[in-house]
């Protein structure tokens, strides 16, 4: 329950004033479809998500035990910098607009959640409970769609209403948090290990 509890409100928070939720307002924009929008982030977010926590499970096989929490660490804290960081998106790409609003927002979502801040804390939080990746793949699902609903029926409103560098600043502390827990873990082990 851990590793869903906290994969659900990493990605919701981290994906406040990411460039997928702007773009999930420039689809609504360009289609005014929230419905099938928000089925296509839910597909594009279970395949993206899906093979990333795969990705972090296979890492936890090849970098020995005593690693894996510096590691891990070491990159919740430059996922934690990266939230401090605004994103962009371009406005103009209409590439995929022949394919309708579902499938635009598929295969959209799907490309610019690629090394995206959101997949790359996917990887570290399914390298972190590799012994829960169902739950850390619906987490960061739901975190997804907590974040992106919101934008797409009502984005502009929202941003608007909440200075996104509320939002920055607080994945920023979440993904401080989950950086010291490793560390803290990484020590334990290294502690425990020693000759006393």
């Amino acid at each position: 329950m851990d590793a869903f509890i906290n994969a659900t409100v990493a990605v919701a928070i981290a994906e406040i004033g990411d460039k997928t939720q702007l773009l999930s307002i420039l689809l609504v924009a360009r289609f005014a479809k929230p419905l099938l929008i928000c089925a296509g982030v839910l597909v594009a977010t279970v395949v993206n998500h899906g093979l990333s926590a795969w990705l972090g499970a296979e890492l936890t096989h090849w970098i020995p035990n005593t690693w894996l929490p510096w590691i891990i660490g070491c990159s919740f804290l430059a996922v934690a910098v990266w939230t401090l960081i605004p994103d962009k998106v371009d406005e103009n790409d209409q590439r995929f607009s022949k394919l309708g609003a579902f499938g635009a927002t598929c295969i959209v979502f799907f490309l610019a959640e690629m090394g995206d801040k959101t997949q790359v804390a996917t990887v570290l939080l399914a390298a972190h409970y590799s012994q829960a990746l169902m739950a850390v793949i619906l987490g960061t699902t739901l975190g997804m769609l907590i974040a992106n609903i919101p934008a797409i029926y009502g984005g502009a409103w929202l941003l608007q209403k909440f200075p996104i560098q509320w939002f920055h600043r607080a994945a920023f502390v979440i993904f401080l948090i989950f950086a010291l827990i490793s560390f803290y873990h990484g020590t334990m082990a290294v502690l425990s290990a020693s000759p006393a």
